[in-house]
């Protein structure tokens, strides 16, 4: 059952769940004034329908004959949070993309995006003439952080209140349609990312129908979404016709599930395995592959486990434990939950396992923490080096550019897209770029305003004491201006030698098929003493690759004991060529050979057999 207006041939039904309100009517307001009321069936469902009706007429729902709300599943909101719904006629976009068949999820890599800091425009079409630029550097599949209709204009998007209706200062429904439309065209899927844990604190009016929330549990952002306590059907179905909206109507390749540890259900079907079994019957339909993708910081397979062993059956997830051990090694910084990690054995783990801790003692938790993924896969596994929480939730925004050297930036790019695993790069890290991603809001509540200056300015206080810089206003213009992409510096210096770095990386995975294929079988990590380098073979069949990261400050040797075979240097990231100081590494190594490697400080070399 539908939820929200459906449009088809010049009239409109209409479907609100709201089982304690008494009395539900349509308000049409523009381009006329009418009220038009709804029946109530036996669970709580209001329906009706209104002929010779128009897509654009404006409308709310009235409850109880007296307050207009905007559609709670409203498609477009022309005016913003705080005003009335809009009629969208989806059969009027005319697609292009009947032959695409999407990109399996162990050959994606992923780029991770801000629709309103990617382009100077900050629009959906105003991206499209990039994406040839994405597509050359061997991206395929872009991942759109939360475009749910917000308050006012600019902001993460995780304060998003009405998860239906698209973002009126990105270009709305069409301009999101059109979008998708370009990146199949180009061969690139995409992925949209959303928010089911909670909304945001404006113009979140679900709170008037006094059943979506529930005071059971409690999140960081306050009262929990209703999925397991009375009244939590009509949630649960809100939410899952939600995820089969945005495939269905957006032609969306997969979704990203912000947060799910923060997703509280204890019934005996947890949401996200209804939501996974929605997705699964939307396949068969459409015949083609769809993926959800959960964010989660439980360290939990269940995740990702079948059904049939008792999982709830999401696609892959993000791991965190990759990107903390990582960012230890090249910045080490051991602050908050960094102080878990720093040790280089634990990026070996994170290669062979996908989780750090799979039931270890967390010093930052003060207790134990994970499972071993024993039954899952590498392809089952989203990492980075950089996204849009590990920069700007920093006071500064400050990326890997402003934090390490730029030899620095080729170890981590290679640490990243020579590992096993579904690899995902945030907006600019490709050249470097020295832009902040900060954190910005553009709310009109001023009571609101000013609690999250205050909260910004708490949660850095200790910074402030210590001589250091003022958080930036969250609200000012000049915050969301300074996030912006500068896009030209990809064309020159150290910022071109990167850009191509990563190129050359990504074709490497793309032709190899020792680094194609992903499979902890097929990979040994080990890490070398006091060397600090973390020596990585991948095979497959007749491909095999011979790979050091070196993440000391000192050159180093290697003494190589080669029996097999003639390997031969395919990628030195000291080499002038990627703007190093130079390689004394020779370009073949011999069979039988006793050849000592000297691999440079913040280095990487790859050699195939």
């Amino acid at each position: 059952m539908y939820i929200g207006s459906q449009y088809s041939n010049n009239s409109c039904n209409f479907t609100l769940w709201a089982p304690l309100v008494g009395e539900v009517a349509v308000h049409l307001v523009d381009p006329e004034d009418k009220i038009v009321p709804l029946k109530k069936d036996e669970r709580g469902y209001w329906h009706g329908s209104i002929a010779d009706i128009k897509p654009g007429t404006l409308y709310y729902y009235q409850l109880d004959g007296e307050t207009d709300r905007a559609d709670p599943a409203a498609h477009f909101l022309p005016q913003g949070v705080h005003g009335a719904s809009s009629i969208v006629d989806h059969s009027s976009f005319k697609w292009n993309d009947d032959q695409w068949q999407g990109i399996p999820l162990e050959q994606m890599v992923i780029y991770e995006l801000h629709v309103g800091t990617f382009t100077e425009e900050g629009t959906f079409e105003s991206m499209i003439p990039r994406l040839s630029q994405l597509r050359e550097l061997g991206v395929n599949t872009i991942e759109i952080m939360p475009v749910a209709q917000f308050p006012g204009s600019r902001n993460w998007g995780y304060d998003g209140v009405f998860p239906y209706a698209v973002q009126n200062s990105y270009g709305g429904v069409d301009g999101l349609k059109k979008l998708v439309d370009a990146c199949h065209d180009i061969g690139i899927a995409v992925i949209l990312d959303v928010v089911y844990n909670h909304l945001g604190p404006e113009g979140n009016y679900l709170w008037g129908y006094g059943t979506y929330f529930t005071e059971k549990y409690r999140t960081p952002w306050g009262s929990a979404v209703n999925f397991d306590d009375a009244y939590s059907d009509g949630v649960r179905h809100y939410f899952v016709q939600n995820v089969l909206y945005w495939l269905e109507n957006y032609h969306l390749d997969g979704l990203r599930l912000d947060a799910v540890h923060a997703i509280y259900d204890f019934g005996a079907k947890h949401i996200l395995a209804e939501m996974a079994e929605a997705v699964t019957e939307l396949e068969q339909k459409k015949g083609r592959q769809l993926y959800l993708i959960a964010e989660s910081d439980l360290n939990d397979p269940r995740i990702i486990r079948s059904k049939e062993v008792g999982g709830y059956g999401i696609d892959a997830q993000w791991s965190d434990d990759f990107h903390h051990a990582l960012h230890t090694l090249v910045t080490g910084e051991n602050n908050g939950y960094y102080e878990d990690f720093g040790d280089l054995e634990q990026l070996a783990k994170a290669y062979l396992q996908g989780f750090v801790y799979t039931w270890d003692y967390s010093k930052h938790r003060h207790r134990y923490h994970g499972e071993y993924p024993s039954d899952c896969v590498p392809s089952q596994f989203v990492v980075c080096a950089q996204n849009h929480d590990q920069i700007g939730n920093r006071m500064l925004g400050d990326r890997l550019a402003e934090l390490i050297s730029f030899e620095g930036l080729k170890l981590t790019a290679a640490a990243l897209l020579l590992s096993p695993y579904v690899p995902m790069l945030f907006m600019g890290e490709e050249y470097g770029e020295t832009a902040p991603f900060l954190y910005f809001v553009s709310h009109s509540d001023r009571d609101l305003i000013e609690a999250v200056r205050k909260g910004r300015k708490a949660e850095f206080a200790a910074f402030h004491e210590m001589g250091g810089k003022e958080a930036p206003d969250p609200q000012a213009e000049e915050t969301y201006q300074r996030s912006r992409l500068n896009w030209d510096k990809r064309k020159a210096g150290n910022h071109r030698k990167l850009w191509l770095f990563h190129q050359k990386l990504l074709k490497m995975r793309r032709d190899i098929p020792a680094l194609r294929n992903l499979d902890w079988n097929q990979l040994e990590a080990t890490v070398l003493k006091p060397e600090k380098v973390l020596h990585i073979h991948r095979h497959h069949q007749d491909s095999r690759i011979l790979c050091w990261l070196n993440f000391g400050s000192e050159a180093v040797k290697i003494a190589e004991n080669n029996k097999s075979g003639i390997w031969e240097k395919i990628l030195d990231s000291s080499e002038e060529t990627w703007g190093g100081i130079g390689s004394k590494l020779p370009e073949k190594i011999e069979e039988n050979s006793n050849s000592i490697l000297i691999i440079n400080p913040y280095s990487v070399v790859v050699y195939s057999n």
